[in-house]
Formats: C-alpha cells, sequence, structure tokens
C-alpha cells in the first residue's frame, strides 16, 4: 500500500469509525412504487432475496418466518430478519407495519442499510442504500441457552446515517452470556420529518415526525415476540446505543409506545435536544441558520423538479399551492434525491415534540415527567473529549507538517497549533455534552421518581504517540471511542488498532472492566464494582451526585458531577485564553447544540460583539478542515 493510500485510509477511519458512521454497499434494483401486501407475503423471497447466501445449519421459526441459524466467530448468529414492510410507495412517512408470515425463508441480504446522504463532508459515502432497510440481526452464544439477558443495540449517526452491521458484538455475546439484537430505522428526512402535507393527511401513530423512532419501537416489539426462540429472556431486555443512538434511548424513555418493553436503559454520548414541529416545519431561525427544515428541503425539491427557478419562486408556490399537490411532490421524489436535499448538518431538526410519540414539552421536560417517564435502571454517560473528533480535523486548531521520519514515507505530521486553546475548547465543549446528556438527563429522571441511576464518564486516551502524530492529545477520549471496549471488536481500526487501541494491560483492563459493567447492568440492574473493586455508586443529585470517571486501573475513580451552563458561559467568559471572536463561537456552540437552545439568554448581556449572525459567520469562516 502506498503512502498516499495508507494517509487516506487513516482519514477514512477516523473520520468514519469516530463518527459511528458507515461503509455502504451497492445499489439494489429499484422498489416497487406501488405495495401489494398480499405480493409480499406470498412471493417474499422474490423480494428480499437479492444478495443471498446460503448457509448450511438450523432453522428457527420467527412471526416474520424461518431464518437460518449461521455459525461464525464462535457464537450464532441469525441476520437481516424483517421485522416491518418496507415502508415504501404507501407506507412512506407512515408508522411502520409489522412483517409477519409463516412459511418465509430469511437469508441474508447484500443491500439493507437504510438511505443516507452520498459524499457528505464527514461520512463520504459514495453508493446509495434503499427504502427497504428494516431488518434486525442477533447475536447468541453456543451452547445451552435459556432466559439470556437481551442488550438491545440502537446505532449512532446522528439519525441521518448508520447501520447495524458496521458493529460487532460476537467478543461480548461470547465472554459474558449475553445476546445482542441490533437493528436499523429510518434516518434522516425518511425517518424523520415534519410537513402539514404529509402529517395533515393522517391519523394516529401514523401523525407522527419520529417515524424512525416507530421503527425501534415495533423492533423491540418483535423482540418481545419472538426472542425466547433464540434463548433470550422477553423479561430482561436492556436497550443501550451511542451517539444518536444514545439520543434515541432517551427518546424511548418517554415514547409511550415503548412502555413495558425494555426493562434497563443505557444512553452512551446521548443528549435531548428535541424541536418543536413549527421549528421542524418552517422557522426564520433555522433557514437563516442553514438548517434543513421541511419547507426549506421542499422548496429544494421543488427547484429540483423545476417547479420554479429561484427560493422566491419556490416559497410562492409553497404558498400558492394546496396539501394535495404539495404532497404528491413530496411522495414522487427519489428517496435518495430526497436525502441528499436534505443535508447532514448536525442541526438539522430531527427529533420532534409531535405529541405523538414526543411529548409536546419536549424530550428533556418529558424526562422529568411522572406521566411520561418510563422508570427503568438507567445509566448515562459521556466521553472526556467528546468534541476533538470534531476538532482534530480543524485547520483552526491543527496544521500538518513534516518531519524527519514523514518526509522519508510522505505522511504528514498532525500537530495542535495552540494546545492551550485547543484543550480549553474541547474542556468546555465536552463539559457541555456531560452537562446535556448526562447530569441534566439523569437529574429529571430523578424528579419523575427514577432513583435507579448511574453516571460515568469515559475518560481513557492512551493512545500512541506516533510519528504521524499525538494522537492521545489530538483525539484522546473522543466521541464514539469507548464502543470497542464494550464490544471487544477492535477490527474496526484495521491496521491503524494499534495506534488508537494499542494492546496494553490498560486497554485490557478498561475493556474487561466495561464489559463486565454493561452486562452485569443487564441482568440485574446494578452495574457492580471494578476489577480492582471500585464500586459504581448510584448517580443521586441530591446528595452524593456520584460519577465514575472509567480509566486505567489506577486513575478508575468517582467523583462529583456537579456543572451549570452559567458556569460554563462563565468559564468562557473570564478566559484569557481565547479572543472575543473566539468566546463568541464558543458561547454559541455550547449553549446551542445537543440541548435546548439557550444562547440568546446567555449572550444579551455580553460587552463584546456577539449574535447568532456573528457566530454564524465566524463558524462558517473556520469550518475548514485538514487536506491531509
Amino acid at each position: 500500500m502506498n503512502s498516499l493510500k495508507n494517509i487516506r485510509y487513516f482519514k477514512f477511519f477516523i473520520l468514519i469509525f469516530l463518527s459511528s458512521l458507515l461503509f455502504s454497499t451497492p445499489s439494489e434494483p429499484p422498489i416497487p412504487t406501488t405495495m401489494n401486501y398480499d405480493y409480499l407475503r406470498e412471493n417474499g423471497d422474490d423480494f428480499f432475496s437479492q444478495g443471498v447466501v446460503t448457509y448450511k445449519g438450523d432453522f428457527v421459526q420467527t412471526s416474520s418466518g424461518t431464518v437460518i441459524t449461521q455459525r461464525k466467530e464462535g457464537i450464532l448468529y441469525w441476520e437481516d430478519i424483517p421485522f416491518a414492510l418496507p415502508p415504501v410507495a404507501n407506507l412512506r412517512w407512515k408508522a411502520p407495519v409489522a412483517f409477519t408470515s409463516e412459511n418465509f425463508k430469511i437469508n441474508p441480504k447484500e443491500n439493507n442499510f437504510c438511505h443516507q446522504e452520498i459524499g457528505g463532508q464527514i461520512q463520504e459515502i459514495n453508493q446509495t442504500g434503499s427504502e427497504d432497510c428494516l431488518y434486525l440481526d442477533i447475536r447468541a452464544p453456543h451452547g445451552k441457552r435459556d432466559n439470556l439477558p437481551v442488550m438491545f443495540w440502537i446505532h449512532g449517526g446522528g439519525n441521518t446515517s448508520g447501520h447495524k452491521d458496521f458493529y460487532n458484538f460476537s467478543e461480548l455475546v461470547k465472554r459474558k452470556d449475553v445476546i445482542v439484537v441490533s437493528t436499523n430505522y429510518r434516518l434522516g428526512p425518511l425517518g424523520f420529518f415534519t410537513h402539514p402535507a404529509i402529517q395533515d393527511f393522517h391519523t394516529g401513530l401514523d401523525k407522527t415526525s419520529n417515524f424512525g423512532i416507530l421503527d425501534i419501537v415495533l423492533a423491540l416489539k418483535w423482540v418481545n415476540e419472538n426472542i425466547a426462540f433464540f434463548g433470550g429472556d422477553p423479561n430482561n431486555i436492556t436497550i443501550f446505543g451511542e451517539s444518536a443512538g444514545g439520543h434515541n434511548v432517551l427518546s424511548l424513555l418517554v415514547a409511550q409506545q415503548a412502555k413495558g418493553l425494555f426493562h434497563k436503559a443505557i444512553s452512551q454520548s446521548g443528549y435531548t435536544k428535541s424541536s418543536s414541529l413549527q421549528n421542524a416545519y418552517k422557522s426564520k431561525k433555522f433557514n437563516e441558520e442553514g438548517i434543513s427544515d421541511s419547507w426549506t428541503v421542499l422548496n429544494k425539491i421543488i427547484i429540483d423538479k423545476q417547479l420554479a427557478n429561484d427560493l422566491d419562486e419556490a416559497n410562492t408556490f409553497q404558498i400558492n399551492s394546496n396539501k394535495e399537490i404539495l404532497r404528491k411532490t413530496l411522495y414522487e421524489t427519489n428517496a435518495q434525491d430526497l436525502v441528499n436535499l436534505y443535508g447532514d448538518t448536525f442541526e438539522t431538526p430531527l427529533l420532534t415534540n409531535d405529541g405523538v410519540v414526543i411529548p409536546k414539552i419536549g424530550l428533556k421536560e418529558a424526562l422529568r415527567s411522572k406521566d411520561y417517564l418510563n422508570k427503568v435502571p438507567t445509566i448515562a454517560g459521556s466521553n472526556k473529549d467528546e468534541i476533538k473528533l470534531w476538532l482534530g480535523f480543524s485547520k483552526y486548531f491543527i496544521e500538518t507538517n513534516q518531519s524527519f521520519l514523514s518526509k522519508g514515507i510522505g505522511i504528514p505530521r498532525v500537530e495542535i497549533k495552540d494546545e492551550e486553546k485547543y484543550q480549553f475548547y474541547n474542556d468546555v465543549r465536552s463539559k457541555g455534552w456531560q452537562l446535556r446528556g448526562v447530569q441534566e438527563p439523569l437529574e429529571n429522571m430523578f424528579v419523575a421518581g427514577n432513583e435507579d441511576l448511574y453516571a460515568y464518564r469515559y475518560d481513557w486516551d492512551n493512545l500512541r504517540d506516533f510519528f504521524v502524530g499525538d494522537f492521545g492529545k489530538i483525539i484522546g477520549s473522543a466521541h464514539a471511542l469507548e464502543i470497542p471496549m464494550i464490544s471487544g471488536d477492535f477490527s474496526l481500526a484495521e491496521e491503524f488498532a494499534w495506534i488508537i487501541y494499542p494492546r496494553s494491560p490498560s486497554r485490557r483492563f478498561v475493556s474487561k472492566n466495561m464489559m463486565s459493567f454493561w452486562t452485569e447492568f443487564a441482568k440485574n440492574g446494578v452495574p457492580g464494582r471494578s476489577s480492582n473493586d471500585i464500586n459504581w455508586e448510584k448517580y443521586n443529585p441530591q446528595s452524593n451526585k456520584n460519577i465514575l470517571h472509567i480509566d486505567e486501573k489506577k486513575e478508575l475513580r468517582i467523583e462529583k458531577l456537579d456543572l451549570s451552563m452559567q458556569g460554563l458561559v462563565n468559564e468562557i467568559l473570564s478566559s484569557k485564553i481565547i479572543d472575543n471572536e473566539e468566546k463568541c463561537i464558543l458561547l454559541y456552540e455550547t449553549t446551542n447544540y445537543i440541548g435546548d437552545n439557550s444562547f440568546d439568554e446567555f449572550v444579551k448581556d455580553v460587552s463584546f460583539k456577539c449574535s447568532r449572525d456573528e457566530a454564524l459567520r465566524i463558524s462558517k469562516k473556520n469550518s475548514e478542515t485538514i487536506d491531509f
């Protein structure tokens, strides 16, 4: 492999893996434009059989048909089980419909990931997905299986990207005698979309904007009905997910449709941001900030279909057209085109307070309501260096230089321009994530009467200092880096695993204990003690506020979690490390991202020029990424 390719692969791995985003597979033949349920049930083999690989083995009868048992990687494996009819044609933008069949033969598929953006700034996916993507996988240990704890994984990716197949929990299954289920769910504008031309024609569950959450709910229902056939205990199901997956875990805690379908919950780097229906549909602020509200998306579609020449004409078209015409325009839009027009901005309105799945009061407030909260034992945590995933490739903070060694092989050394500023920026934003994604949700759940709460922070940052860069400092314990520690699958890093996850007693200690904490919690609702006898105590906002810092043996410890947004704002404003322009953008990002937008509240009395427009101007100016 030549040096240029090495660097490309390195950048590709870091961006893809750390974002919890995914490789894609070739596109499949087009799905029929009309839906015939009888056809699907009677001719399912034809509809679902692209890319079938035949395996010899046992079969398990489920409500979706007969699924073949595969034996690989030392476990039993069942893949691509359809839990819902393909949400196409008249099922697009509706609650999922269960797929049921007595004699359908379920085989592995080659193309089963949901539509997501092609050529996104981070993910670099270059091939299309499919609307026929509502499948789940099951992993179970060999040997006698009876009433094993079930862990239900929800992938991340900002609810705009992701794929069940990217994550391999085989080691966790083998070592800890649990069953792991992983599922796909609709993404982006196909999974989360608010427009009167859709919702106003619907009633009941179909009136939702949160189609992707209902996909997960239906997958959970399928697990409840069928997991006993695979040796799992339907009365002991733990949902867990990272990033948007953690976000969705928190959402399921308040979704009334999910009550009784799971018994414990783990949110890894989750968050509570949710949007009003109005902001998701049409908002001046959202438009000004380049956010893909559904009004803007439909404007883009109208221009793309040559129904208007520019945004002004598209606005007029929407205003003057009846909902039937707008609805027809949306439904006739190719799914991949729709996704590409939607974009991949972090601030895209996704989870909405639709009053169907998420209460009108919003996710954050619903978590503190006894009327909405599903009170189950819950773990919530974040990573010490969450934001380094994004900072680590920003030209504003990072530069590339040629070292003596790197010149010889043509690989530049990646260096931090100003380590003090880099670390300060990361610390504030990462503490903001900890506040919004861990402390606030747990405090709210406690108010609602849930006292079985646990908090953690993942601190392990023992990456190698190599001649191409000191990745312990650049990446550290960034967003998503904890996932292989839990799954036991370090192959995600491929040939760079020795840099990102160097073999060491430190790595083994952290992975061993995270596996134990997660599975003990799944078994009995208590994560228990570490191998060196540190007890993971409950988080109680009225007394101890205990949080477990997960790190190498000598650094594993219990401390207090006591943050506030006002405290973070004060830290920014009093800093001598950053200038006023940097303070403005840091204020905006800290108060606006992943949680309720409180920027206007905290910026009104600052002594320097700082507004939304100013913050967005600075952000745009500083947004260029490292070119390897």
